[in-house]
């Protein structure tokens, strides 16, 4: 279980191209409309080879060139689309493409917009928003055009990991490539969906050349998640039992769901390790250790969007509380004082940047 492992010390930093970003966007705001405002909207959506909507359709080449070096300043895994042609409100999206190491880069790149970036009814979002206007359109990828209306989804719900596996179809899967096939499938889910709601809820996405027994539309998996959602409106924790290092029992305890997507800027992993006094022959906690415990774990629980407690694991005398925090909300300080306070031995703090919140892998069911 990797239990007991000390992270390193680390913190996350906001890059300065961000800031660098909305100052010229402020400058660039006004030829970008100009741009959307003399191409109507098209018939037909592009991709590029990533899967992405084509951005900036009517944009200078040069325009162009210059949104992408901003935005692959900021980091070079990044992607970028504006909307808004014709009466749509104008849009720009920076996205990660569902990469969750980038997610919270996103976050702190809306969240850094300034008060006058929305000038001229923008808006902006760090992830590609559910437009389902698109699921009856055509998508070109390569020198192929994919009539949407034909897009069928199979769909399992999986309530044991609150998932919905895909099966995806269209009439001319039998024509292209596995990637475009993939392609298409990722584009409608988006569409459907939004990209957020798609790292939540949906699991495994497969291609089939026929289409699946009750097939459904891409517009009716919203009310699929909807139901698969429904029973983890509140937080629920999974426990299990396991060995120790020394081989003692061990207790796990681990959120779920928690979704990296709800806490967007919780980059760092911290990890408090905390003594207790008291304990049976397996060495698992026990009064009035057991109680001062709960009451600790109750005061992580209170720290809202700054950090949340993903999984605790007991054994051999110790507790380690796994949290995922915000590192510039001040809120390791306080962890650290928290754990200062401990009456029953010495609690220790320590983080590591994890923006992919890969330590939560082995604790997935």
């Amino acid at each position: 279980m990797g239990i007991f492992r000390r992270p390193r010390e680390a913190s996350a930093v906001v890059p300065p191209a961000i800031s660098e970003f909305w100052e010229w966007w402020a400058q660039a705001r006004p030829t970008i409309e100009a741009s959307l405002a003399a191409v109507p909207e098209p018939d037909a959506a592009g991709a590029d080879a990533a899967g992405a909507a084509v951005p900036g359709e009517g944009l200078s080449a040069e325009t162009i060139e210059e949104l992408s070096r901003r935005v692959h300043r900021i980091h070079s895994g990044l992607q970028w689309e504006i909307g808004g042609a014709d009466d749509r409100t104008p849009s720009l999206t920076v996205t990660g493409g569902g990469d969750p190491e980038l997610r919270g880069l996103t976050e702190r790149w809306l969240r850094a917009a300034p008060a006058g970036a929305a000038a001229g009814g923008w808006s902006f979002h760090p992830a590609r928003q559910a437009d389902p206007e698109m699921l009856s359109q055509d998508l070109i990828l390569g020198d192929h055009e994919f009539d949407l209306e034909y897009v069928r989804f199979g769909m399992r719900a999986d309530s044991a990991r609150a998932r919905v596996h895909i099966t995806a179809y269209h009439p001319d899967f039998l024509f292209v490539a596995a990637e475009q096939q993939l392609q298409v499938a990722l584009n409608v889910l988006h569409w459907a969906l939004g990209e957020d709601d798609v790292a939540r809820w949906i699991g495994e996405v497969t291609i089939a050349t026929e289409a699946p027994i009750d097939a459904l539309p891409p517009s009716m998996l919203p009310v699929v998640v909807e139901q698969v959602a429904e029973p983890f409106a509140e937080p629920a924790w999974l426990t299990g039992e396991g060995r120790t290092p020394r081989g003692h029992p061990a207790r796990l305890g681990a959120r779920f769901p928690l979704h990296r997507q709800d806490y967007p800027l919780c980059d760092l992993h911290v990890a408090i390790t905390v003594p207790y006094a008291n304990s049976n022959p397996d060495r698992l906690p026990v009064e009035p250790s057991a109680g001062a415990l709960r009451a600790f774990e109750k005061k992580l629980t209170r720290l809202g969007a700054r950090a949340v407690l993903a999984v605790r694991e007991t054994g051999d005398g110790i507790r380690v509380f796994h949290l995922y925090a915000d590192p510039e909300s001040g809120v390791v300080s306080e962890l650290d004082q928290l754990a200062a306070g401990w009456p029953e031995g010495k609690a220790k703090v320590a983080s590591t940047s994890d923006p992919g919140w890969k330590a939560l892998a082995p604790y997935q069911p």
